[in-house]
């Protein structure tokens, strides 16, 4: 049996990891805390919970993750995806504890045309993905045993996604556009989830940083076309350029993953994005 410690657990994918250890019944003991519960980027609070707890796993999954805002707030940013995940990784250290840390395709800058592997040369566009890559220097440096694992266009039933937002929008216009010309992978938090759960079950000590996301290929008009295909949605969808909708960060054009290191790795089958959206629009009801 072991004890794990989730932080950030008030994310959607704290929030789908809760969720799997309860209903799924597990040996193991979770213990999940939320960014009020525990603040990982104060180091005297993070060891102090790691030295009473005597964890054998952590998953990270505190991050800033506001892309946009990040431009403006490079502070608070750094103190999350950089300190904080070298606060957790150092404790670590300390406690032999085994570090499962959730990184982004966002590490990438966009311009390859094949699937992103694990030792693809990193250049990320924006202050969030530079924090991202920061912080799995941080996890590298610190941490003896860790698991990088960068994923993809999360969504989920719970917290601020872009599914939800989709079908929130709906409700309320006749029209929306959508932008056509970046591509990456939907995936379901409650899939990683999964993986996560199965990493910690089997222990299976490769360590490194693999990618995860689930299969196929998507642009986010092709993906908020599925929401609304799937949810039975009747609104007017455009495409757009990126151009035609400035935001304050640049975001990657192409950012899909290639998968065969963690499904080598670990012996899984991923979900393909559509099979899963179908999964996550019929847990909202």
């Amino acid at each position: 049996m072991s004890k794990i410690l989730v932080t950030g657990a008030n994310g959607q994918l704290g929030q789908c990891i809760k969720e799997l250890a309860l209903t799924k019944g597990t040996k193991n003991t979770y213990i999940f805390k939320s960014s009020a519960d525990l603040n990982i980027t104060e180091y005297a609070q993070v060891i102090a919970e790691f030295m009473l707890g005597q964890f054998d796993f952590c998953i990270n999954c505190a991050a800033y993750t506001n892309v946009d805002k990040a431009e403006s707030d490079l502070d608070n940013a750094t103190n999350v995806n950089v300190i904080g995940a070298k606060n957790l990784a150092t404790a670590c250290g300390k406690t032999n504890t085994t570090l499962l840390h959730i990184s982004t395709d966002f590490v990438f800058d966009g311009t390859k045309d094949s699937p992103y592997v694990e030792t693809d040369i990193t250049s990320a566009l924006g202050v969030y993905g530079q924090t991202k890559l920061l912080g799995e220097n941080e996890v590298i440096k610190n941490a003896p045993k860790y698991y990088i694992i960068r994923t993809s266009w999360l969504y989920s039933e719970y917290a601020h996604n872009f599914m939800k937002t989709m079908i929130r929008l709906a409700n309320e216009r006749d029209a929306l556009s959508v932008v056509s010309d970046q591509t990456g992978t939907p995936t379901y938090a409650k899939d990683l989830a999964e993986v996560l759960m199965h990493i910690i079950n089997t222990n299976p000590i490769a360590y490194g940083i693999y990618h995860y996301s689930n299969e196929g290929i998507a642009t986010w008009f092709d993906f908020a076309k599925a929401i609304f295909e799937i949810n039975n949605n009747t609104i007017n969808l455009s495409p757009i350029a990126t151009e035609a909708y400035p935001l304050p960060a640049k975001r990657p054009k192409y950012s899909v993953m290639d998968k065969s290191k963690i499904k080598q790795a670990l012996q899984i089958k991923i979900p393909d994005w559509k099979e899963s959206l179908k999964s996550a629009i019929k847990a909202l009801d």
